[in-house]
């Protein structure tokens, strides 16, 4: 009998934003790419995952979605849920589709336990079916002191302790340690991998939708990422070429699909009013307007930065600095290597500041011009992972990892060993 081709499963943890389900995307394409016979499902909740492309080999599966409302904070798109019900959906849905799929490896994006928990059942599950469980931790995750806080109050030392066999970060130590200080056991410390970061490729010609042109003119690319959180950003932008028409460089603005419409009608009108100014609303595949930008203007998020350093251009990154320090402890990184320049948003009422960093992007060192080994080796290592996990084929003796599935004596991770949070 042949033998079945192998499959992962991924889960991204998109509650907010779209930078999670960018980053489980492009895992997905590069390992399919590097081997055509593995097949690949990711289990999402962002409203816009139907919007982007996926090899035939990729499928995706959308569980009900959430809107982040705080720090940790959720409530369903679906007001006629409850948030309890609509947890319970999604870990159901999860849950099945690892049951049925069975895949040899599951990546679960970021947050251990998953959204309120709701990958911990199918943890278990996987535990004892011998499937390699990886869990994928961006460079920077929080400041220390506060990432032991969200992980004690989330059981996520307990689950990375006793459920995982590997942890991927996608970065560098150069960048940042994510497990640095917050006191994981040696046990989690050997799980580590320092995959690089992911490279990003130009989208097939015809990518963009008609409506984007990109137009022959030089022009420096401005992105927000979702948009959730890009309304200072884009209105920083907006008043530099409002009070200085002789930035003497073209603006094209991504504003991204979750920016609020009353903040999107706005910047709109004011772009109309501007002749070196574009607006775009949102592209799914925006790879071939940063491949053809002069630079970029951007906030300080995972996926944005490996853009940043795939097509080697040239960036002003005005970093978000609440409700997290991530994108601010990147930048600052990034700038000492001299990888970008960053820009605060302590400056953000002069207009002027803004403008001299646009004018002067195009003849802004370049991102390779600074030699940092292994720094785009993210994908390729993540192959090579993949790789030794399917040629060393399932756990032995994977009953013995955890109890049987269904068995009723099974508990969740917060009564296991907190290990590792003092």
């Amino acid at each position: 009998m042949k033998a079945r081709p192998p499959r992962v499963l991924i889960y991204s943890h998109d509650t907010y934003g779209l930078g999670h389900l960018r980053r489980c995307r492009v895992i997905a394409q590069a390992l399919v790419a590097h081997r055509p016979d593995i097949s690949i499902l990711i289990v999402a909740g962002s409203p816009v995952v139907g919007s982007f492309s996926f090899p035939p080999q990729v499928d995706f599966i959308r569980v009900p979605g959430v809107v982040k409302l705080g720090a940790d904070t959720y409530a369903p798109s679906n007001p006629g849920l409850s948030l309890e019900d609509l947890t319970e959906i999604r870990s159901a849905i999860i849950r099945s589709t690892a049951e049925i799929f069975d895949p040899d490896i599951f990546i679960v994006d970021k947050e251990p336990l998953g959204m309120r928990g709701e990958v911990e059942a199918t943890l278990h599950h996987l535990k004892t079916t011998g499937a390699r469980l990886v869990l994928g931790l961006r460079d920077i995750m929080d400041e220390p002191s506060r990432l032991i806080e969200e992980w004690t109050r989330k059981e996520a030392f307990g689950a990375v302790e006793n459920y995982y066999d590997d942890i991927w970060i996608y970065g560098l130590p150069e960048i940042c340690d994510p497990l640095a200080d917050i006191g994981v056991s040696d046990a989690v410390r050997r799980k580590a991998t320092f995959t690089g970061y992911l490279q990003r490729a130009d989208e097939p010609s015809g990518a963009l939708p008609d409506r984007i042109r990109i137009g022959e003119r030089p022009y420096v690319l401005v992105t927000t990422g979702g948009g959730g959180d890009g309304a200072q950003l884009v209105d920083w932008v907006l008043r530099a070429y409002e009070t200085d028409p002789s930035i003497g460089v073209r603006a094209k603005i991504v504003l991204g699909p979750f920016m609020e419409t009353g903040y999107q009608t706005d910047f709109q009108r004011r772009a109309a009013r501007l002749d070196s100014v574009d607006l775009i609303t949102f592209a799914a595949s925006i790879e071939p307007l940063i491949e053809r930008a002069a630079g970029m203007v951007a906030m300080g998020g995972y996926n944005t930065f490996c853009e940043i350093l795939s097509f080697d251009k040239p960036a002003v990154v005005v970093p978000r600095r609440q409700p997290r320090l991530e994108q601010y402890i990147r930048a600052s990184q990034a700038q000492e290597l001299g990888l970008i320049a960053m820009l605060l948003d302590d400056e953000i009422d002069n207009p002027g500041a803004m403008a001299d960093a646009i004018r002067a992007l195009p003849g802004q060192a370049r991102p390779r011009s600074v030699a940092v080994e292994g720094i785009l080796d993210g994908l390729k290592t993540i192959c090579e992972l993949a790789d030794g996990y399917i040629a060393a084929g399932r756990h032995s003796g994977s009953a013995s990892r955890g109890a049987a599935a269904g068995d009723e004596k099974w508990a969740p991770a917060r009564t296991l060993p907190k290990t590792g949070t003092a």
